[in-house]
């Protein structure tokens, strides 16, 4: 296999007769260029900015060497480097800057130009001068000799006089550069793996991937959504139907039965357990995915969330206006207001809560606050651990604030656009009795 980095490269045999350790001149020596004029160029814009005119643009020039080099480790290192930074999401030039001083991958860059400037650049030159100025030197003695026809001073320290000694000299100069690529490609190969970690690093995934795994995330989330709203109808329409006519039955069978007697008795029995069973289902079927977020939305859902919960809940604050979201969105919303009320009611020992939900900026809020006790702790398996995992599925997050003495607060942001008609499916169906 092909070597892939001057590292590699170095333990090949005919490593002195390919190409590498010309790749590893080529980069050093111009990484002394673009470290010079670096160091030249943030010189001129500290001093701009001092007059904060400068500011932006020398934050802004760690961005613009960083692809210089990206493309520069291509000499010495043949995997791709790829750009770590965001495409906006929004166009224009402030959302763009808002993007870049927001990234770290930016202040790395910077960081990196600072030590280009300062350290990295100087050492270039150093090793250059050092594993190529100095054999080259030598190789040159006869050319010196011949120049002044008496006598030639070699790296102004070694004094030649005669043509066998300038032969010599050329001779142990060739010596010198087939030895010193080694360490030359080894200095080269330093530089280019400090230059990835801080510019590229191996592990970042390139855009496309990223967009990948993105996209696919986003259909599993749609897919485990349409699943549950298929279970939820499938037993709205088919077993909850069936228990209600069997309900109904068995209530006519007890009219029709002699009343006092064992018959009437057992149907009674039956009639209340097919009841009972009717209304478990009826509440499991609500967990699953209630009808009320599919018709209505999510803010009659949290609505009706409040009005189930055990401890009185004000939603004043939820927006009356919040338009249709994308189903996952609302759904993960809407069980997760269920499991925080549902924790206030069984371990926050709260007299009261509130409820606030609103879209903005293209982002999903929803606030679910108590005057309990406080001290909350996900890991002590309240389920919020599982909502947040499927919050972060749809880059959301999930904050809790919850000093001991209270009050808790749980905040939800998802961001979201509002969703298309087509993409909500509201078919209310009619309540069973």
């Amino acid at each position: 296999m092909e070597p892939r980095t001057a590292w590699q490269a170095l333990a090949r045999r005919r490593f002195p007769l390919g190409s590498w350790p010309w790749r590893a001149g080529a980069y050093l020596a111009t990484g002394a260029l673009v470290g010079g004029i670096a160091a030249l160029g943030l010189i001129v814009l500290g001093a701009f900015s001092l007059f904060l005119v400068g500011l932006p643009l020398l934050l802004l020039s760690g961005p613009v060497l960083a692809a210089l080099e990206r493309r520069r480790l291509r000499l010495v290192d043949l995997d791709t480097a790829p750009d770590p930074h965001r495409t906006p999401a929004t166009p224009g030039l402030a959302a763009w800057l808002r993007l870049r001083v927001g990234e770290q991958a930016t202040w790395r860059e910077f960081g990196y130009a600072l030590l280009l400037a300062a350290v990295l650049g100087p050492l270039d030159l150093l090793a250059l001068a050092a594993c190529v100025g100095l054999p080259v030197a030598l190789l040159a003695a006869p050319v010196q000799l011949a120049a002044d026809g008496h006598e030639a001073k070699v790296v102004k320290a070694y004094l030649v006089t005669t043509y066998p000694e300038a032969l010599a000299t050329a001779l142990l100069g060739a010596a010198l550069l087939v030895a010193l690529a080694y360490p030359l490609a080894a200095v080269a190969g330093a530089r280019a793996a400090l230059a990835r970690a801080l510019l590229a690093p191996r592990e970042t995934a390139a855009p496309g991937a990223i967009g990948e795994v993105i996209a696919s995330r986003a259909r599993l989330v749609d897919a485990f959504e349409a699943e549950r709203r298929r279970i939820e109808r499938d037993l709205h329409d088919g077993a909850q139907q069936r228990l209600v006519a069997l309900t109904m039955a068995l209530g006519l069978a007890r009219l029709d039965a002699p009343p006092g007697g064992p018959l009437a008795e057992q149907l009674a029995k039956a009639h209340a357990e097919a009841g009972q069973v009717l209304t478990e289902l009826r509440e499991l079927i609500h967990g699953i995915h209630p009808q009320v977020l599919a018709d209505y939305g999510l803010a009659a859902a949290l609505t009706d969330a409040a009005d189930r919960s055990a401890v009185p809940v004000a939603t004043g604050d939820v927006d009356d206006d919040l338009p249709r979201l994308p189903p996952a969105v609302e759904s993960a919303a809407y069980f997760a207001v269920r499991e925080a009320l549902a924790n206030v009611g069984r371990h926050s020992g709260a007299d009261r809560a509130r409820v606030a939900a609103r879209h903005a900026d293209g982002v999903l809020r929803i606030d679910v606050e108590d005057d309990g006790r406080g001290a909350a702790d996900p890991a002590r398996g309240t389920g919020l651990t599982g909502l947040a995992d499927r919050i972060a599925v749809l880059d959301g997050t999930l904050t809790i604030m919850s000093p001991p003495g209270g009050p808790t607060l749980l905040r939800v942001e998802i961001p979201c656009s509002p969703a298309s008609a087509s993409s909500v499916s509201c078919s209310p169906r009619t309540a069973s009795s």
